[in-house]
């Protein structure tokens, strides 16, 4: 994703690449960002010193983990600089971190960047909210071997979007895992299965799955620069933003 970023920001008219961050003890610290991407050489040396990086830039763009992130926002928050976050895997108490934070500075929180996914996600709210009850949700997404959380973010959010839908709370009606005898479906909930392996950039169906019918909406992606580049977008969008918790739909106007 970093090498995707940097990329969307090279074309991108309202943004320039400042500063680029990895973790300690990455083993190509100091070599040039923009040439690691493929690009010309910018003059920007990878770096794990975010503190004395701080005058350099104007909003940060993180897709780390959510300890990199809570380490990194509380900096911006202290500099009063925009943050775009990619990050997922955050408990409900890192979430609440992440909005108290941005009561000081714009925050840019999406689980995905993709405009087709935001779209999507309107997609889905508006079918859960008319076909209702009467038909059964099942989520399946699958990512490359190399995801560590699960379900993913998009997964989630897309769950969420449902149950908005629905007049639901997903926190109340979630089910992650079947495993022996399971008893019959309870026609309430929202399921979720999670597949990993090889170089899946990302994929989900929401399926509707109703008595004579089902329903399926899917958003495949085949290219991280769908992410980096909304992500970039919304850095652009968020520069001079009063201080707040925005979101992708925001940025679309969606």
């Amino acid at each position: 994703m970093g090498r995707a970023i940097i990329q969307a920001a090279a074309i991108n008219p309202d943004v320039k690449l400042a500063v680029a961050l990895d973790r300690p003890g990455h083993p190509q610290l100091g070599q040039d960002a923009a040439a690691l991407a493929g690009l010309p050489a910018a003059g920007v040396p990878l770096t794990d010193d975010l503190p004395a990086a701080m005058d350099r830039f104007d909003v940060l763009i993180d897709f780390s983990r959510p300890e990199g992130t809570l380490a990194a926002l509380p900096l911006c928050a202290q500099h009063g600089k925009a943050a775009v976050i990619g990050t997922t895997g955050f408990t409900p108490e890192q979430k609440a971190q992440i909005a108290a934070l941005a009561q000081r500075i714009p925050v840019c929180l999406s689980a995905n960047f993709s405009i087709g996914v935001n779209v999507t996600l309107k997609l889905l709210e508006l079918a859960a909210r008319t076909l209702g009850d009467a038909y059964d949700v099942e989520i399946v997404e699958a990512h490359h071997k190399h995801k560590v959380d699960a379900p993913s973010g998009t997964a989630l959010r897309m769950g969420e979007a449902v149950a908005a839908g629905l007049g639901r709370n997903l926190a109340d009606c979630a089910v992650y895992e079947r495993y022996g005898n399971t008893g019959a479906r309870d026609g309430k909930t929202i399921g979720f299965a999670t597949v990993r392996g090889g170089d899946v950039v990302g994929d989900h169906t929401v399926m509707f799955l109703g008595d004579g019918e089902r329903v399926e909406i899917s958003h495949k992606a085949t290219s991280r620069m769908n992410f980096s580049g909304g992500a970039v977008r919304a850095a652009a969008w968020l520069r001079g933003r009063q201080p707040g918790l925005y979101e992708m739909k925001d940025v679309l106007g969606l």
